[in-house]
């Protein structure tokens, strides 16, 4: 900017015939406006003026650099009124990164497309870690802490893991009353596909008991498989409650040992720190915060942005 700066100094003592007149018009001292001239001359290798104790011309080389500047700063002030316009009306490509269960908030993705139809979604589903920057996102939506101080963060809800089966599963192999009972039921295990590790399941620890080491009947790496089976009565499931709404309204499913379960997660929105936020990122970011349904309920709108702390 102190360039550009220096080239509308360079117009305003072109255009207005002397150093002194440009100095006027600018609010600087007359020999400011010199200094900039000599040394825009001396980084271009030319003289741009001819100057005189009366008069000040310029050269054919400061004609064409004036026509050049003018372009400049014409072009200039052009992206700088489209980028207002743009401010005014969120619109453009959004590059949003979600987990591999962000389909199951498609309800909401969905009313965001509806009340910004100018907004064209480009949506990346993956439960890998990405680099928000280097991989070109402008927002992602993940669980869990955010480790990453290059960006901002905003907490879109909490939600609570449900452990679950079916009516047909219970009545056939019984309800477990205690963590340690699930040692005897066949589990449905989600496995994180970035690690290879099984999910741990959020179980209050019994009598001073270690993490129990809960059998393992099925493992899968997206969870609408673990859904189904566990649908199915081919086991217990541990699942977050977005995922299993309406199976636990219409009672396909049942929740069990509500009271055992310890952990709370949590939906964040996350964007790269900057100190001009885009009108499509702030306009995302503040529709999921007030919109999306978390844990049965819609998340909280107050929740403020931070930088995201390791």
């Amino acid at each position: 900017m102190d360039r550009l700066g220096t080239l509308g100094i360079f117009v305003q003592a072109a255009e207005g015939g002397s150093f002194v007149a440009a100095a006027r018009r600018l609010g600087i001292s007359s020999s400011a406006v010199g200094k900039a001239v000599a040394r825009l001359e001396q980084e271009m290798g030319v003289r741009l003026f001819h100057r005189s104790t009366r008069s000040m011309t310029l050269t054919e080389e400061g004609s064409y650099f004036l026509d050049t500047c003018r372009r400049i700063l014409s072009e200039l002030d052009a992206a700088q009124s489209e980028l207002s316009r743009l401010h005014a009306a969120p619109r453009g490509v959004l590059r949003v990164s979600l987990p591999l269960v962000g389909i199951l908030l498609m309800p909401t993705i969905s009313a965001f497309m509806r009340t910004y139809p100018e907004i064209t979604m480009d949506l990346d589903f993956t439960d890998r870690l990405v680099d928000v920057i280097e991989e070109g996102f402008d927002a992602v939506v993940r669980t869990g802490e955010v480790r990453d101080t290059r960006l901002m963060s905003r907490k879109l809800g909490v939600f609570r893991h449900r452990i679950v089966a079916s009516p047909r599963y219970v009545e056939t192999w019984g309800r477990p009353l205690a963590p340690r009972d699930l040692l005897d039921h066949k589990c449905l295990h989600h496995r994180y596909p970035s690690s290879g590790k099984l999910e741990p399941w959020p179980l209050a620890a019994e009598d001073g008991d270690a993490r129990l080491a809960l059998p393992v009947a099925v493992t899968a790496s997206t969870l609408e498989p673990i859904i189904h089976l566990a649908e199915e009565g081919f086991g217990i499931a541990c699942l977050p409650p977005f995922a299993i709404r309406p199976q636990l309204d219409d009672g396909r499913l049942v929740a069990l040992l509500d009271d055992h379960i310890v952990q709370t997660g949590t939906f964040r929105v996350l964007w790269p720190t900057s100190r001009f936020l885009s009108p499509k990122i702030r306009a995302f970011v503040d529709f999921m915060a007030d919109n999306l349904v978390v844990d049965g309920s819609v998340s909280a709108p107050a929740a403020a942005a931070s930088t995201a702390k390791p």
